[in-house]
């Protein structure tokens, strides 16, 4: 079997995984799926969870589509008139308690080929990364040490270099380079040299997308039923209008999926289901709220 399809079964596997373990610890919410097909080729499985005792809104996405590369990205690419496919997983969590923090992940493969319809490249790309309303510091640390140790068999050099590359990408340029959260790992444009250079890093994938329930979750435990009032919740509203932001404006897999006519549902899946703008908003000094501004500066999280 090739890696393609190797990675496609792989990711409805997970994505199976991983809805069990959020219902689970919901226990009210159960996963809605929509399956869909894009008309130039492929489709894919949208599967939402809202309204629970813990998660406000979430989905966990499956998509493979392929098909002629749109011109807007033969442009990006610097390639000419080109074939692909692109597969992968999608979530984002966002919980109906303040203290307990947003998430974000995705695991990806991508393959380019030629009107013959020989393979001309492709990568893997993809990361997690945590984005909180409170700080606990012992949850940043937990986030971080979980996906380095999955990392370092594969180069103690990874997670310190994927961690920068989050850093340097999870933020807010238009708001004087302000991060969306406390990061995690962010890496793309994974090529691989050989045959065998191409199964280590489908194995790598799979190391990071196995890590995601053990990264998460036990946060989720831990936070779900702290008590909170109405101040928390109007934070949690205003820190998620600035994860609206960047999902608008920034992210290259929301622009990819809108520019590669992507199905605009399950791309807009990501937003949360309420958030808040206040004009020129500014936490009160000492408060736990100013507390995360410098939190969320980017720092080691791991000993």
């Amino acid at each position: 079997m090739s890696i393609k399809d190797q990675f496609i079964a792989y990711i409805h596997g997970l994505q199976d995984s991983i809805c069990a373990a959020l219902e689970s610890i919901d226990g009210k919410a159960k996963f809605f799926e929509d399956k869909w097909e894009r008309k130039e080729g492929g489709g894919g499985k949208t599967r939402v969870i809202a309204d629970g005792n813990v998660f406000e809104k979430g989905g966990v996405n499956t998509s493979v589509v392929h098909g002629a590369l749109p011109a807007a990205m033969q442009q990006a690419f610097g390639v000419p008139e080109s074939d692909f496919l692109a597969c992968g997983l999608s979530l984002v969590i966002h919980p109906m308690n303040p203290y307990v923090p947003t998430v974000h992940a995705n695991w990806r493969y991508f393959e380019l080929y030629d009107k013959e319809g020989k393979r001309l490249d492709c990568w893997f790309g993809g990361g997690s990364d945590l984005t909180p309303y409170y700080i606990f510091e012992e949850d940043g640390r937990h986030f971080h040490t979980t996906l380095k140790n999955a990392m370092e068999p594969f180069g103690t050099e990874l997670y310190p270099k994927y961690k920068q590359h989050c850093d340097d990408y999870f933020i807010n340029k238009h708001r004087g380079d302000e991060a969306r959260g406390i990061g995690g790992v962010f890496y793309d444009y994974l090529r691989p040299t050989d045959d065998t250079d191409h199964e280590r890093l489908f194995t790598f994938q799979q190391a990071n997308g196995n890590a995601f329930i053990p990264t998460y979750l036990p946060i989720v435990e831990k936070r779900k039923d702290l008590a909170y009032t109405d101040k928390e919740k109007d934070w949690q509203e205003i820190r998620r209008g600035r994860y609206v932001e960047f999902n608008l404006i920034h992210d290259r897999g929301t622009l990819f999926g809108l520019k590669t006519n992507g199905r605009t549902e399950s791309i807009l899946m990501s937003l949360p289901p309420r958030a808040r703008w206040e004009y020129n908003y500014t936490p009160e000094a000492g408060s736990k709220e100013a507390e995360l501004l410098e939190y969320i500066k980017p720092r080691n999280w791991v000993d």
